[in-house]
Parts: structure tokens; C-alpha cells; sequence
């Protein structure tokens, strides 16, 4: 199965695009990795980005807006990857988020927010997408 991961880290400078060829080998997935483009934020994104992470206020208007926002750059990333590393061949999108908040309580981690909604991911490339890894890894501890 071809692969497509994307991520961006905690500077928020780019969206990270990697592409991979996995395949099961008796009980051992096999990687080979096909190359990775990186995708620096647009600079009005990525201001508006700094601009609401904490400790600053913002507004649900404003998380909606972003969420759209990184979405479209995180599928325009894809839309690279799948064209520039897998000749237009991935079948399946694996997309990290853009990581701008941790709950944390009593020195354990009880939720996260990631943004940069999937489904546009998915619109753009028509491929399916598994997206929230970081809130699933919480929820099982």
C-alpha cells in the first residue's frame, strides 16, 4: 500500500509530507520510503497560528477558521506528495494535524487538539484519510 504522512511540529513552519511503499511480509510490515517534501505555512497562517496559541485568547470562530485553513495547506502538502513521490499512486492519506493545545491535569494528559480538518484532505486527493492519532493514544492511556 502506498502512503502519504503529513505533520508539522510545534514551530509551525511547514508541513512535513513523507511517502511510503508499506507491504505485509509474513508478520512483519515492510517500509520502503519513497521521499519527502516539506511545505513551509503560508506567512499569514502561520501568524494567525502564533496568534491563538496559548496563552492567548481565542475564539471558537477563530479554531474554526484555522482548522479549515491548515486543512487546505495540509491537502495542498498531500496533493504535492502524491504527485512528486508516488506518480500519482497513494491510497491512503495519514495526517498528524497541527498540534495547538494540551489538557493537562494533575501531571497527566487528558486531551489534546489537533487542527486542520481531514476532510479537506480528503476532498482534495480522493483518498481516504486516518487522522487523530495523538487523541486516540490519550484515550488508551
Amino acid at each position: 500500500m502506498r502512503v502519504i504522512g503529513l505533520m508539522s511540529g510545534t514551530s509551525y513552519d511547514a508541513i512535513d509530507a513523507a511517502a511510503a511503499d508499506l507491504d505485509l511480509v509474513g508478520d512483519s510490515v515492510v517500509l520502503e520510503p519513497l521521499g519527502m517534501v516539506s511545505v513551509p505555512y503560508d506567512e499569514e497562517l502561520r501568524e494567525a497560528l502564533a496568534a491563538a496559541l496559548p496563552p492567548a485568547a481565542t475564539t471558537l470562530a477563530e479554531v474554526c477558521r484555522l482548522d479549515t485553513l491548515i486543512g487546505q495547506a495540509f491537502a495542498a502538502a498531500a496533493v504535492r506528495a502524491n504527485a512528486e513521490l508516488c506518480d500519482g499512486r497513494a491510497e491512503l492519506v495519514a495526517s498528524h494535524g497541527q498540534t495547538v493545545y494540551h489538557w493537562v491535569e494533575g501531571g497527566a494528559v487528558r486531551g489534546t487538539l489537533q487542527l486542520g480538518q481531514p476532510a479537506w484532505i480528503a476532498e482534495a486527493t480522493g483518498l481516504p484519510v486516518v487522522a487523530d492519532f495523538r487523541p486516540r493514544d490519550i484515550a488508551a492511556g
